[in-house]
Formats: structure tokens, sequence, C-alpha cells
């Protein structure tokens, strides 16, 4: 079964330092303008999802830590058919995002399911 999320390796390194940090995380991706359209990292818990929400799957970052991904159902609507990779970079980004003191940033690399992977995800009914 396709995946819909996936994190590169700097990425989960810094969410371990994260983790180490604040406990057990999670992501929030929203939408919309500015550090909206970024994905928050914040504290597991902290961020109250609900029906409007999303659960994308699960980043697993080693060590059997794993960080739950979750979209606003109106931004799913659009991203629905990409795979996406949280990733980091240099840079400050959202002031609420648990990365921002260290100088780094999530954002999030996409691309579209290949044919296959999208026959797999509606088969499953996960579309």
């Amino acid at each position: 079964m396709p995946s819909r999320v996936d994190v590169t390796e700097e990425a989960a390194a810094l969410l371990r330092d994260l983790r180490a940090q604040h406990g057990e995380l999670m992501f929030h991706q929203s939408g919309g303008c500015c550090d909206g359209s970024s994905p928050m990292c914040y504290p597991a818990g902290e961020f109250l999802t609900g029906d409007v929400d999303v659960h994308l799957g699960d980043l697993d970052i080693g060590g059997g830590a794993v960080v739950p991904v979750w979209m606003t159902r109106a931004q799913y609507a659009y991203w629905k058919h990409t795979h996406l990779t949280i990733d980091v970079v240099d840079g400050r980004g959202a002031g609420f995002s648990l990365e921002a003191p260290e100088g780094r940033r999530f954002l999030i690399r996409s691309r579209i399911f290949s044919d296959e992977e999208w026959l797999a995800l509606q088969d499953a009914h996960l579309v």
C-alpha cells in the first residue's frame, strides 16, 4: 500500500532532537497563506484535531518513534492526489512550530501519485 507521507532523514533527525526536548510530536498542515502553508510541528495533543482534519499517516523517525501527520479536510481535497514528504531547510519559519528556535523550518515536497499508487489507494478506499 502506498504511503501518503514520508520524511527525509535530515527532517527525521531534527524530529528526534525535538522529541527529546518536547516529548511526543505531531504535524498539522492547514493550508492558507504565509506560514499557514507550512507543516507545523507541535507537541502531541497541543493542536486539537477534529472532524475537519484527515490523518494522512505516521512518519517513522527511527527508534520506534512515529509522528502523526494531519491535514485539514479542505486542504486534503486539493492534495489527495499527492504523496507528501516532510523535509527541513535552513531559515526561520512559523513562530508556533517547534523547529523555529533551531533556525530551521519544515516544508512539504510533493509529487503526484503514479497511476498504480492511485488505484491501490482507491481499491483500499483511502481516497
